[in-house]
């Protein structure tokens, strides 16, 4: 994993082309050392994934994770997405169609909120990595909306047995959803427990590509795909948040020893007057 003094440049003799860094991983020590210039930098393509320790404290993750457990827990498709990944809250994706987003979504946004809402604290966790979010790109940010209500964002998952190797994109696989169209697209994770080994995310730098439906596994596609390119693999500590662009190829590998890998998790995407909308 790269670090925050890794040069612009590799040292190289002089007879030598310079090669330039341009996909690597930068780690600040707590949300307040998070700069808009680090979230410029992911949406431009120049960094691979920024970690920031610390997000959150252990005792916030631990509060949140007690009131957690008393949540009722859906899940993605299970004949889709295997093994199982208990979730709070709607992906968009998930019940997307020709007409936009139906009634069940909204259904189930307004009843995961309402859960969330109380768990930390008797606050809801979601508030809190906006604020925290917001104060480091120091303009505008709201909730991304569709057909004039606001869409669902803080999803908690337990990724505990991974995920297979896939994109996000929200231009691509939801066309017109969005009230507001993005121009980039970021994705992060709080993470609020992990597991003592295992659970890394290896991030590629390769994008989707019409020929890639060939190489197509479930939800994911297979590796070979982008085995070649430059990838950098993050592996956070319980509090950490980590920030990539997930229309960059990702997998997550699953856990290796004890313990929970759960994760609060929205999309951020900048809209042409610069102002950061978020939604999961």
């Amino acid at each position: 994993m790269g670090t925050a003094t890794a040069p612009a440049r590799e040292n190289v003799s002089s007879n030598q082309t310079p090669i330039y860094v341009l996909f690597d991983v930068e780690t600040v020590q707590s949300p307040e050392k998070l700069t808009r210039d680090h979230l410029v930098r992911l949406a431009a393509g120049t960094l691979g994934a920024v970690v920031v320790r610390n997000f959150g404290t252990a005792g916030e993750c631990a509060s949140v994770l007690r009131g957690l457990d008393t949540c009722p827990m859906g899940s993605y498709d299970e004949e889709i997405v295997v093994p199982r990944i208990p979730k709070l809250g709607p992906a968009a994706y998930d019940h997307y169609d020709a007409h936009g987003l139906g009634d069940a979504y909204w259904r189930d946004a307004e009843e995961s909120a309402r859960h969330r809402s109380t768990l930390l604290d008797g606050t809801d966790p979601l508030t809190l990595a906006v604020d925290r979010v917001r104060r480091a790109w120091g303009g505008r940010m709201r909730p991304a909306t569709a057909d004039g209500r606001a869409m669902y964002a803080g999803m908690i998952r337990e990724t505990n047995g991974g995920m297979k190797m896939h994109w996000d994109e929200i231009g691509r696989e939801m066309p017109g959803t969005l009230d507001e169209p993005v121009i980039t697209q970021l994705g992060f994770n709080w993470y609020l427990s992990v597991p003592e080994a295992g659970g890394s995310t290896e991030i590629f730098r390769r994008r989707w590509l019409p020929g890639d439906e060939a190489h197509r596994d479930g939800y994911g596609y297979a590796e070979e795909l982008a085995r070649t390119e430059p990838s950098v693999v993050v592996t956070p500590g319980a509090g950490d948040a980590v920030f990539f662009d997930p229309r960059n190829y990702h997998a997550v590998r699953g856990n290796e020893g004890p313990g929970r890998r759960v994760a609060l998790s929205f999309f951020l995407g900048v809209t042409a007057d610069g102002t950061l909308s978020y939604w999961s």
